[in-house]
């Protein structure tokens, strides 16, 4: 396993702290009057999603977390648990709980493919795509003068997730989705 200095330790990578993986979100390296340089992270631990901060000092090393990733074909959820299958073989099937997929799953479309993420044997998470193109199967129409609330509205998409969107958006219409911020980014089209 490669071993990372303090400088390495830049965003997006995975490294090993007390024998979990961890996400490099964000890392400045800076030099306070005299001292040695100093690398500032945050940090997100890959199993429970806790976010905190860490300095690196020039003597530190620290170990790359080896992230295996393999990509999955989503089927559907049945209470609380996500099955997938292999993509060349739908009959190699599994499921994986709701803890693991995250608050994103709910943007999942049936037949989609993603990637799940292993750290060792333990599966630790899932790469979605950041948007998403989704279909408005309940809009209620715009009533002219309810703009009190900033011109939006709340919709119900295809995978049944709920999100605020412009007045203008119409039952029938594909519109993108950022699944990191759970809010509508813009309208592709529709499906009539």
């Amino acid at each position: 396993m490669a071993m990372l200095d303090y400088s390495e330790i830049v965003q997006r990578k995975y490294i090993v702290l007390d024998g979990e993986p961890w996400e490099v979100i964000d890392s400045h390296v800076f030099r306070k009057q005299q001292r040695k340089p100093v690398n500032a992270t945050k940090l997100k631990n890959l199993i429970t999603g806790k976010v905190t901060e860490r300095s690196f000092h020039v003597s530190e090393k620290v170990e790359e977390a080896e992230i295996d990733s393999r990509q999955a074909k989503y089927l559907y959820n049945n209470r609380g648990e996500f099955w997938f299958c292999d993509p060349s073989d739908p009959s190699k099937r599994y499921s994986l709980p709701q803890d693991v997929i995250g608050p994103r799953g709910k943007f999942l479309k049936a037949n989609s493919i993603i990637e799940i993420l292993s750290f060792g044997e333990k599966t630790i998470g899932v790469k979605m795509p950041i948007k998403v193109e989704l279909k408005v199967t309940e809009a209620h129409p715009a009533v002219k003068g309810n703009t009190a609330q900033g011109g939006t509205k709340s919709v119900k998409l295809e995978t049944g997730a709920e999100i605020q969107v412009p007045m203008f958006i119409k039952e029938g219409e594909i519109i993108r989705v950022n699944t990191e911020t759970e809010e509508y980014t813009e309208r592709v089209g529709s499906s009539f």
